[in-house]
């Protein structure tokens, strides 16, 4: 029996609730900080958050396979899987900044049921489904209308794209153009983007479960979520997030800075 797709956005909210408050509970302790293979940090909070969520998932739905960033995949072959990332933005989780999130997405294939992005030092909650809306905090919530560059603000988690120089080179060229841009990373440039407080976030690199939860985010916010080359997935490898009136003109700027097919 499949469930409705509110049904999926009250659980993926219920997950990144009771992950999101474990995680809120070692925020500002003393933590050790461990390096994985790839260099990045992991505590002891992130692996705590992640294990709660999969109990509370494989109680519920244990059929369902999972995906976690920090305890790898459960039942690959499933039809259904959930995406877990227990803490995003844990660099400025451990240095005290509250602009880290808990992310929970529900996908079927490439296809993204619902997702959800709790901030609990900040307490912000996003949850969406697909044809349900995006909600924010409990009240629903849409993308900005400013249709230019020169009224916009524009958003990164690093500025400095330093595994790819035409990356750098396409946010230069965008920032430029830009009314406002600034670094303001990880999951929390997609929470502007998808209240209308920001009109564009880009990250050239993007694992699945950084962007999962994010693309029935943007998209029932009445944005447009697609990878650096302008196609539509939330398993590109990287992610642009833009409301309407710009999404054609900052990916332009993004790719070549004149003239490209863009999928929006």
């Amino acid at each position: 029996m499949s469930e409705s797709a509110n049904a999926l956005l009250l659980a993926v909210e219920e997950v990144a609730r009771l992950a999101g408050g474990i995680a809120l509970g070692y925020f500002r302790q003393q933590l050790e900080v461990e390096a994985k293979a790839d260099g990045s940090p992991v505590t002891i909070a992130d692996r705590t958050a992640e294990r709660l969520a999969r109990e509370w998932i494989e109680k519920r739905f244990p059929s369902d396979g999972i995906l976690g960033e920090e305890l790898g995949a459960t039942r690959p072959e499933a039809r259904r899987r959930w995406v877990l990332d227990p803490i995003d933005g844990t660099k400025s989780f451990i240095r005290g900044v509250p602009l880290w999130g808990t992310l929970v997405g529900i996908c079927e294939g490439d296809e993204v049921l619902a997702g959800a992005a709790y901030f609990p030092a900040v307490g912000e909650m996003l949850v969406a489904a697909a044809g349900e809306g995006c909600w924010w905090n409990g009240s629903s919530c849409r993308v900005s209308s400013r249709a230019t560059l020169a009224e916009a603000t524009v958003l990164t988690t690093d500025e400095r794209f330093a595994n790819d120089s035409s990356q750098r080179e396409g946010w230069n060229r965008l920032a430029a153009k830009a009314a406002v841009s600034r670094s303001w990373g990880d999951c929390y440039g997609y929470l502007l983007v998808s209240t209308g407080r920001a009109e564009v976030m880009v990250d050239g690199i993007m694992s699945p479960w950084d962007a999962a939860a994010l693309m029935p985010i943007i998209e029932e916010a009445g944005g447009i979520f697609t990878d650096w080359k302008g196609t539509r997935t939330a398993f590109g490898g990287s992610s642009v997030a833009t409301n309407q009136g710009v999404a054609v003109e900052a990916r332009l700027l993004l790719q070549t800075g004149t003239t490209r097919e863009v999928h929006a």
